[in-house]
């Protein structure tokens, strides 16, 4: 081996041990995989919407008190910040927030939602309107699994109650994990999805992922 031969070997060693470890953006939980998501998406119920009797937001209790002084807004704010503080209240006073939808980043939690993935309305129509309070507000207040996550204000306020045949994230580089998180709330909840929902992300999950 030659000098330059060995060297080479030496610096192409080194940049590898150098190498920087890629961390995954985010603050979603690990949604289930691709073919995961296939198949539970495959066993979801196909049926029409049905807005009968007419859904109330108040219906789906919200920001319930889930330790201590932090209810259901305020845990996932700490959640999903970095270098959060908060008061003896357990409002954040600083900190700073990425959001996966826009890929904005944002340094007041006033700019920053607490967004359903699966939005209340949409839970309602495809099913929940059957269920007890109690079970709308497990839903709700889900700490568990991919259904809540903080993100830019104004951008859940254009998603509204959509599901994923009408908004989908703009950030392109999120929508196969929105996607597989939707469909694991939806199958988890046993709700239903009408044909063009589940078109929608069937495409998601064969064409984007």
């Amino acid at each position: 081996m030659g000098l330059t031969t060995g060297f080479c070997v030496l610096l192409l060693a080194g940049s590898s041990i150098a190498a920087p470890v890629l961390q995954r953006r985010g603050n979603l939980p690990e949604p289930v995989s691709v073919e995961t998501a296939k198949s539970y998406l495959s066993s979801i119920t196909v049926a029409a919407e049905s807005n009968s009797p007419a859904y109330d937001r108040d219906l789906f209790p919200t920001w319930i008190t889930i330790s201590g002084a932090c209810n259901t807004r305020e845990y996932f704010l700490k959640r999903d910040g970095v270098s959060v503080q908060t008061d003896s209240a357990c409002t954040a006073t600083s900190g700073t927030w990425y959001s996966d939808y826009d890929q904005a980043t944002w340094y007041a939690a006033s700019d920053v939602d607490i967004d359903h993935l699966v939005p209340l309305k949409e839970a309602w129509v495809s099913g929940a309107r059957s269920w007890t309070t109690a079970q709308r507000q497990a839903f709700a207040d889900d700490v568990t699994r991919p259904q809540l996550l903080s993100v830019t204000d104004n951008v859940n306020q254009s998603k509204g109650d959509q599901d994923p045949a009408e908004w989908l994230p703009p950030n392109v580089g999120f929508q196969c994990e929105y996607v597989r998180a939707y469909v694991q709330v939806k199958y988890y909840y046993k709700l239903s999805m009408d044909s063009a929902e589940k078109a929608a992300a069937s495409d998601v999950l064969n064409n984007v992922c």
